[in-house]
């Protein structure tokens, strides 16, 4: 007997799942590698018990190979092995316990920290800093597993670098950035930036002029900030020769310069609400001004877009209105695995400018720059950071640890150490009493069993900390001058 549906069990397009994309895990992302600086971004996801270590599986591995990959829109590229020999060949298993979080475990030669605290074993979650000592740094991450697809022309640039507008970022919040950006720009209508000073909203209002039918004419840039209240309507709409003021020059206008092109007006919450009101009418579709001391009525085909660090309530309600896309702009705190790639490309970019720097900071090979020799601590504390000024303070903390770099290597130094603090959402997950015994034995053969140096690589205030646990523990270690030991 043939039954047929009824309109309940109709599945229509918007109800059904987004499958692959709403699917969301756990990753360790390489941020810092030694041995394997190209690997910078390879994620290992985490939907299963994984083991993480040299080379491929072992026959006794409690669980299966996590598998690195570059990760982009649409696809996932499978890597090789990790291949750093620093790194053992079964050196961490991950498992998830549910609610976002993990179990990490150390069964391998040198010291694991979270967060800054060695530790054999700990529970992890998204902003967590994993390092291996010496050889690799990762970043807890939750992203989904497969991103979005979007328009082909945005993915053609090398993983990790720069895309062809400067924008850098691997990670789900840059993508998801980039795929906004690229449809504001196909259209017509004004755009509206929002994001927190330094976060690069000139350069997304580049990307949206670069990507646009108007790109063959040259952006039309200026801070609204540093428009003088009087003559803010002349540097907007232009007036004509002496007029307000005897003397004063023709002037075309932003929006006359714009005409055919792109106007960009940063800090646009700091424009006044009879300003906001002055535009409304050239913002319609129909773009009609006119210029001070002139009665003709002109017409300009420029877009707006326009950037503020404020809250939508600083703006009126009708200009707000005129703003037919509004893209946020992510911070640091939103992108900390793109961190790592901002590093290299900010340093990359100092090296090709300074070459004094590129001859101290950088390995070369074939004659030309190669990676930059960064140490490990300054970029998981970078990664726990909890970043005000976003990529512009990113790169004051590097030319900070670059001027007080005591050797030829870039370093957490106590000049850059005093400026960054953690992040709540990074908070220790490990008490120093939490330390248990193997991880104490590993730091001390690792170190020459220098109880300053062991501390240290614990992650501990001073020697003094270590040397109460190693009483507590029933072990010794040898005395800073190497003359017998101390416990």
């Amino acid at each position: 007997m043939r039954t047929e549906s009824t309109a309940s069990e109709i599945s229509l397009p918007w109800e059904r799942p987004r499958n692959v994309f709403e699917a969301r895990a756990l990753h360790l992302v390489l941020a810092w590698s030694l041995d394997e600086p190209d690997r910078l971004g390879e994620a290992i996801p985490i939907r299963d018990a994984v083991c993480v270590g040299r080379g491929g599986a072992l026959a006794d591995d409690p669980a299966p190979r996590g598998q690195p990959f570059r990760m982009r829109p649409g696809t996932t590229r499978s890597c090789s092995p990790i291949a750093s020999a620093r790194i053992s060949r079964l050196h961490l298993v991950v498992s998830p316990t549910g609610n976002g979080t993990a179990e990490i475990r150390s069964v391998g030669r040198a010291v694991m920290r979270v967060n800054g605290r060695a530790c054999t074993s700990a529970e992890v979650r998204a902003g967590d800093v994993v390092e291996i000592h010496n050889a690799a740094v990762f970043l807890v991450t939750e992203r989904p597993l497969q991103l979005p697809v979007v328009d082909e022309e945005l993915t053609r640039f090398a993983f990790g670098a720069p895309d062809r507008f400067g924008v850098v970022g691997e990670g789900e919040a840059a993508w998801e950035m980039r795929s906004a950006l690229a449809f504001a720009a196909s259209t017509d209508r004004h755009v509206l930036l929002l994001g927190e000073s330094g976060a690069g909203k000139e350069l997304a209002a580049r990307t949206i002029h670069g990507l646009s039918s108007r790109h063959a004419k040259s952006l039309v840039s200026r801070n609204a900030a540093t428009m003088p209240e009087s003559l803010l309507d002349a540097e907007l709409f232009g007036n004509v020769k002496n007029y307000p003021n005897p003397g004063m020059p023709e002037r075309l206008g932003l929006i006359g310069e714009a005409d055919g092109s792109t106007l960009f007006l940063d800090e646009i919450g700091d424009l006044p609400e009879a300003h906001q009101v002055h535009l409304l009418r050239v913002l319609d579709s129909d773009g009609e001004y006119q210029r001070l001391g002139e009665s003709k009525v002109r017409r300009s085909s420029f877009r707006l877009v326009a950037a503020t660090n404020r809250p939508l309530e600083a703006l009126k309600h009708d200009f707000l209105a005129r703003f037919t896309h509004r893209v946020n702009i992510h911070g640091l705190g939103d992108r900390r695995d793109d961190i790592p790639l901002l590093l290299a490309t900010l340093l990359k970019r100092t090296a090709t400018r300074n070459g004094a720097i590129a001859a101290k900071f950088f390995e070369r090979r074939g004659g030309e720059i190669a990676e930059p020799r960064l140490a490990p601590d300054l970029v998981a504390r970078l990664l726990r950071h909890t970043f005000t000024h976003h990529v512009r303070e990113l790169d004051r903390l590097l030319w900070l640890a670059i001027g007080s770099a005591p050797a030829d290597y870039i370093g957490l130094t106590p000049a850059v150490e005093a400026e960054l603090n953690d992040s709540e959402e990074s908070a220790t997950v490990v008490a120093p009493t939490e330390l248990d015994r193997d991880a104490i034995v590993k730091a001390l053969a690792e170190n020459g069993r220098s109880p300053s140096k062991a501390a240290k690589a614990l992650g501990l205030k001073n020697r003094y900390v270590l040397l109460r646990l190693l009483k507590k523990h029933g072990l010794s270690a040898a005395s800073e001058d190497g003359e017998g030991e101390a416990s």
